[in-house]
């Protein structure tokens, strides 16, 4: 399911009403704890946070056109998902993340390799994800892509 809209607004008030809430508490939660450094947009369907060319001129290698991917936010069809690169990149971090999620958490943690998934949006840690989010800046994240590429 990919939801349009150019604008975050946008893209909210076109999902399902019974998630707009959590969209909204879940990116209040992000913006307050991103580093500094990450913008904001809406790009394929997601609310995305990612390293602007004007810091990461490079961008993405798989297009050098977009802006490097950090994190991302999306009303899915059966739930809403968190996309943390980080948690793929870092395996200390997916380790702390999930021990975290197990002690906080009364539901079973549904993840795959960057995307955290929440049937329910009432079911969503915000703290965690906040706690998340504060955990690596953009230049620790150009660090960890980089060395990334290199293998």
């Amino acid at each position: 399911m990919r939801i349009e809209g150019t604008t975050i607004a946008d893209y909210i008030s076109n999902c399902p009403e019974d998630r707009h809430n959590a969209l909204h508490t879940l990116r209040d939660t992000i913006a307050e704890n991103l580093p500094d450094g990450f913008s904001e947009s809406v790009s394929q369907g997601f609310i995305s946070y990612c390293v602007p060319h004007s810091i990461y001129p490079a961008g993405y290698h798989c297009n050098p056109k977009d802006p490097l991917p950090f994190l991302a936010i999306a009303s899915q069809k059966n739930f809403i998902a968190l996309y943390h690169m980080g948690l793929y990149a870092n395996p200390e971090l997916l380790e702390w993340f999930t021990g975290e999620y197990a002690k906080r958490v009364k539901t079973k943690l549904d993840i795959g390799k960057s995307c955290i998934r929440f049937k329910k949006p009432n079911d969503i840690p915000f703290e965690l994800i906040g706690e998340l989010s504060s955990k690596i800046t953009v230049d620790e994240w150009i660090r960890i892509y980089e060395t990334a590429l290199k293998r």
